[in-house]
């Protein structure tokens, strides 16, 4: 079995079936192989684990790989695949670091949300908040703008829409944090460590207090049980992260 490490690019990967296309040059021919992606684990021919199990193939990747025939025998594929870096993916980041806003598509893979970039047409999974509804289906027939999120890491990179649909919870706790008016919460579990709060009643927004470094043996005997009621104050308030304390 011939056993050659060839280098391509991703030309083209079909999210629904899986597959991408990998261009390479060999002998001075240019040729076109196939590969499966989106497998938490491929297998080489010799039954071994593959590398690249969490690796989300994008046009424009630099890879390593061999070829081997099909199971059916009646074309050749392409394993073993490895990512060494993209630049259309570089270019991208590089252009965040100074405005980071884009314009795509909205696309659905897997029952998961992904943006589509206009020119590169590369895919990146929508972050959305705990606190936020998915967008209309009408939204997906429309340009969005966007940002990249992870510009550190590659790897995890991620789009962030810039108009939000966010649950009313989120929009009134948003207005008592700027108001720094206190809200009442309800205890659903003591730990170690923490109280754990439901701040509306209905488990959509939740929250904790930190006990001190002495731990909850600062707090009186039965002092505080599941079900009671705390104010607190929101002090800090993110799309993402609610910190309280208190009131």
């Amino acid at each position: 079995m011939d056993e050659t490490v060839l280098r391509g690019t991703i030309s083209f990967v079909n999210h629904d079936k899986q597959y991408a296309t990998i261009d390479y040059e060999q002998n001075g021919k240019k040729k076109s192989v196939n590969c499966k992606t989106g497998q938490p684990e491929q297998l080489n021919p010799d039954g071994k684990k593959a590398t690249n199990k969490s690796h989300k193939f994008r046009i424009g990747d630099e890879v390593n790989f061999q070829v081997k025939r099909s199971d059916k025998g009646d074309k050749m594929v392409a394993y073993n695949v490895k990512f060494l870096y993209n630049q259309e993916l570089e270019k991208l980041v590089n252009r965040a670091m100074i405005e980071n806003r884009f314009s795509g598509y909205l696309k659905v893979v897997d029952d998961e949300l992904f943006v589509k970039e206009w020119d590169s047409y590369i895919f990146f999974p929508l972050k959305l908040s705990n606190w936020e509804n998915p967008p209309a289906e009408s939204a997906f027939n429309e340009a969005i703008s966007f940002k990249l999120l992870n510009l550190d890491k590659p790897h995890v990179i991620a789009a962030e829409l810039f108009s939000h649909d966010f649950i009313p919870e989120y929009r009134k706790a948003l207005e008592l944090f700027n108001n720094k008016k206190p809200i009442e919460g309800t205890i659903t579990k003591i730990s170690p460590f923490a109280v754990y709060l439901d701040l509306f009643g209905n488990n959509r927004m939740q929250a904790k207090i930190q006990f001190p470094v002495e731990g909850p043996e600062s707090y009186q005997e039965g002092e505080v049980k599941p079900g009671d009621k705390i104010k607190v104050i929101i002090t800090y308030l993110s799309s993402s992260r609610i910190v309280v304390e208190k009131a």
